[in-house]
């Protein structure tokens, strides 16, 4: 949600957080501005819309000269996207100016206050209340303002700050929402997220809840929330810095798409070892595995669905008890977490507002938490007991793919690592478990080079108003990622359902002409889907199916199917999940959507 960059250093500022901006577009946003001290003054430009527009309203940055400067791409809370809610956002004096990514609970009775003081509004936003909160504060020292602040505010904010009476100094400021600083022989930096900075520095710095960096254009210096100085390592970034980039392909979802075969090589294979599954990082002896009495699985979004699946798997294969929770949720409801539970977040970002509280909710109550996530140094990844990356590099696309499929991954490695432990898996079946995870990326590359065939088809269904998903099992599950993965990013309406709920009211939905894609690669309920598209089909429905090779008897009921290779009914959605993440894919561009960067979503959302 939202992206801040900001330079202070020897470049001209105002490209450089063009430049960076462009890199965080796929956070999601509907405006963009910028505020760079000119020598004099402090100039800010801003304007509802894509980052282009901001690039030709400043010309690319030229009609903005100065090396100090931050920048903003909003995603609306208060106040509705426009050119005044958009950020930056100064004091009534122009003297200070606040990018701000995060939402401030308490913001409604803290302007009031500013109000009786003779403070005067612009905006409709609780950001520009920070930026005359600083303002009432600051009497000369940045530092002791803005501390003074972070004691008043409520909610969730990153902030970059400038102040035109110490032009050589930026200050971040982070609770709950993500910011990193970085440097190099040039300048510092701040950023929301690292592929904005990687083509200035890899080594980045990760910054706490509750402090404060004061950047200068030769180094900077960390705070906490009492002005106590402090010390911080860096994080060296690893990320191929053509890993942020399209390399030729049309968009960011197609490219990420394509690498899920290295994706999954890279989660599985370095954890495979003597026929064996190691998992380091997990921190549990056996004994303590064979003491889990129960898993909950929180999540979000896509990580979601994985985290349905693994519910199937571990319970079939290690035969722990799992409850899966909608992140949300399990914060507000009072989970009952009882001695031997041991508790799974997963996040793509390691920044998803509703998991992270998840986590500290877990760990209040005593309990562990395995944190699966994909950014090195991000806010799960750093306040988990244990960690386990799915190494899946970066993945800019709003709608995720690659880092659905190594998520996966990762649960089917503890799903059987329990497994064998608890002595629920043979050797023998383990054995063949591992030898089909192994043959997983070369399947999913014969997949994806079919492409073509499921493009002809997704180009049928352009003008689809309703579609519906049914699967039963581990097909249910891949079917809830394969409605969500049409809905964002085509914005047709989408449902999955698992299938023997169909006679329970969804099956009054279905008219004349109505697609259904039905699932059904899991042979000991594929005569009972079968029936259920016999159903649907019956009633007009026009019935696409993918399912396993060799289930043949399929085409009696479907109007079109997709097969897929024979793996472990296990890892079917490693599989299944490809076609349909293309079908979606392709009904987004014939529709001539925004693919990488849907309506009203954000990549990370870092506030609930």
């Amino acid at each position: 949600m939202c992206g801040i960059v900001g330079y202070i250093g020897k470049q001209a500022a105002a490209p450089v957080i063009l430049e960076g901006l462009s890199k965080l577009e796929y956070r999601g946003y509907d405006s963009a501005g910028m505020a760079v001290f000119n020598g004099e003054t402090i100039q800010i430009k801003k304007s509802v819309g894509r980052l282009k527009v901001l690039e030709e309203l400043t010309h690319g940055g030229a009609t903005m000269p100065g090396n100090v400067g931050i920048g903003h791409t909003r995603w609306a809370t208060h106040g509705a996207p426009s050119d005044v809610n958009s950020h930056p956002h100064y004091n009534a004096s122009e003297t200070i100016a606040v990018v701000h990514n995060g939402i401030i609970e308490n913001y409604l009775p803290l302007k009031e206050k500013l109000v009786s003081k003779g403070y005067q509004f612009v905006s409709d936003t609780d950001t520009e209340v920070l930026a005359h909160l600083i303002d009432y504060y600051y009497k000369g020292n940045p530092l002791e303002a803005i501390t003074k602040v972070m004691h008043r505010v409520q909610g969730s904010y990153a902030l970059g700050i400038m102040f035109a009476e110490h032009p050589d100094q930026i200050f971040a400021v982070r609770k709950d929402s993500p910011l990193i600083v970085g440097q190099n022989e040039d300048g510092c930096f701040i950023a929301s997220d690292v592929p904005a900075i990687l083509k200035y520095t890899r080594k980045v710095y990760f910054i706490e809840n509750q402090e404060v960096v004061r950047l200068r254009a030769d180094h900077m210096h960390f705070y906490t929330v009492d002005e106590e100085e402090i010390t911080k390592e860096p994080v060296t970034i690893d990320w191929d810095a053509d890993a942020a980039e399209k390399g030729g392909y049309e968009h960011f979802m197609l490219k990420e798409m394509y690498e899920q075969p290295k994706t999954v090589t890279d989660t599985l294979m370095p954890r495979i070892k003597d026929n064996d599954i190691v998992i380091e990082e997990l921190g549990m002896s056996d004994d303590e595995i064979k003491a889990i009495k129960k898993i909950f699985i929180v999540a979000c979004g896509s990580a979601y669905h994985t985290g349905v699946t693994a519910k199937y798997i571990i319970e079939g294969a290690a035969r722990i008890p799992v409850e899966v929770d909608v992140a949300s949720e399990f914060r507000y409801r009072k989970p009952i977490l009882e001695e031997g539970t041991m508790v799974v977040v997963i996040s793509q970002s390691g920044e998803t507002a509703d998991t992270l509280a998840a986590l500290r909710e877990s760990q209040k109550l005593g309990h562990k938490v395995l944190g699966i996530v994909n950014v090195v140094g991000s806010s799960i990844a750093r306040e988990a007991d244990n960690v386990m990356y799915t190494w899946a590099g970066p993945e800019i696309a709003v709608a995720t793919t690659k880092a659905y499929s190594a998520q996966l991954i990762a649960l089917y490695l503890l799903a059987m690592k329990f497994g064998k432990v608890r002595g629920q898996i043979d050797d023998a079946t383990f054995i063949d478990m591992l030898e089909s995870l192994k043959k997983l990326p070369s399947q999913i590359e014969m997949l994806l080079s079919n492409k073509e065939r499921i493009q002809r088809f997704a180009n049928r269904y352009v003008g689809a108003k309703d579609v519906f998903f049914i699967g039963r099992g581990i097909d249910y599950a891949i079917s809830m990622e394969g409605s969500l993965k049409l809905k964002e990013i085509s914005y047709i309406h989408s449902e999955a359902y698992a299938a023997g709920e169909l006679k329970h009211g969804t099956i009054s939905l279905i008219e004349e002409g109505t697609l259904v894609a039905a699932v059904a690669t899991q042979d000991a309920l594929f005569q009972k889907t079968l029936s259920n598209m016999v159903e649907v089909k019956a009633r007009g429905a026009f019935v696409l199916a993918v399912t396993n090779e060799g289930n043949t008897d399929i085409e009696k009921a479907a109007d079109y199917v997709i097969y897929i290779p024979k793996t472990h009914p296990y890892f079917t959605n490693s599989l299944a999940i490809i076609p349909l993440q293309l079908f979606g894919y392709y009904v987004a561009v014939g529709k001539g959507c925004d693919v990488d960067k849907p309506r009203n979503l954000a990549k990370s959302v870092t506030v609930e």
